[in-house]
């Protein structure tokens, strides 16, 4: 796997990531007040950085073998779940993504809350809210830049690639005050599906024990056969959602 490769696959996952993030601290920032919203972002940013910490040497010391077994697996759970609602959203079966429908529903939200104040935190709905959106999206952007990078033996382009994506999305983000929905979410998310659950396959039958022929070079193979298989399954279940029961007189509902 090279530098690149390795560098785009954790941009673009974490691109996802840093837009809900952003998306939840803009709706509490721009209804409840920036202050307690940065602080509870801030604080989520130092937590993380501390988890980053302790988990790095500690993933990075893992014997290579078990260290890629591990990371195939972890990276199939999240690379399928992905995959599976890319392809459900990409089929009809499942409501597409919506960044302005998720920022309207947290400012909903967010204005029928509680004033409850504490000291130094402020507004503290404002607080627990920012603190919880970007500890958990974070949580994932750490998990893929660990993963990635250690499995590589290059945390540094994988955590440049991480954080740049945070970098980018959030100025971006705060200079327009508004949720990126410009940003093709839904089909990034598929291709990061895709990516993640072929790497997820490729480090997982390596820590195995098993060998692919052309070492990292299978992995041009590999991607896009499930990528191909992924793009049948939406045109399967597209007909699927379109066609009539028995009777011929109702649709399957969406999912």
């Amino acid at each position: 796997m090279t530098g690149v490769a390795l560098f785009l696959a954790v941009f673009l996952a974490c691109v996802v990531e840093a837009v809900e993030a952003l998306t939840i601290v803009l709706a509490v920032g721009t209804t409840r007040g920036w202050s307690s919203a940065l602080k509870g972002m801030s604080v989520a940013l130092l937590a993380l950085a501390v988890i980053i910490a302790a988990l790095g040497p500690a993933v990075a010391s893992l014997p290579l073998g078990v260290l890629r077994l591990v990371v195939g697996g972890l990276l199939l759970v999240f690379g399928l779940g992905w995959l599976r609602k890319a392809i459900l959203r990409a089929s009809g079966n499942k409501a597409l993504h919506d960044e302005d429908a998720a920022f309207q529903r947290e400012v909903l939200a967010a204005r029928s809350a509680s004033d409850e104040r504490r000291p130094w935190v402020g507004d503290w709905y404002a607080f627990t809210l920012a603190f919880k959106g970007v500890l958990l999206e974070g949580l994932e952007v750490v998990f893929i830049a660990l993963t990635f990078g250690s499995n590589q033996h290059n945390l540094p382009l994988a955590a440049v690639g991480a954080g740049l994506a945070v970098v980018v999305v959030a100025a971006v983000g705060m200079a327009v005050r508004a949720p990126l929905s410009r940003v093709p979410e839904n089909t990034l998310k598929f291709g990061v599906g895709v990516m993640l659950t072929s790497f997820g396959l490729f480090w997982g039958a390596e820590g195995a024990g098993a060998h692919w022929p052309g070492a990292d070079a299978a992995l041009l193979v590999l991607i896009p056969l499930v990528l191909v298989f992924a793009l049948l399954l939406v045109r399967v279940f597209r007909r699927t959602n379109a066609a009539p029961t028995v009777s011929g007189d109702h649709v399957p509902a969406k999912v």
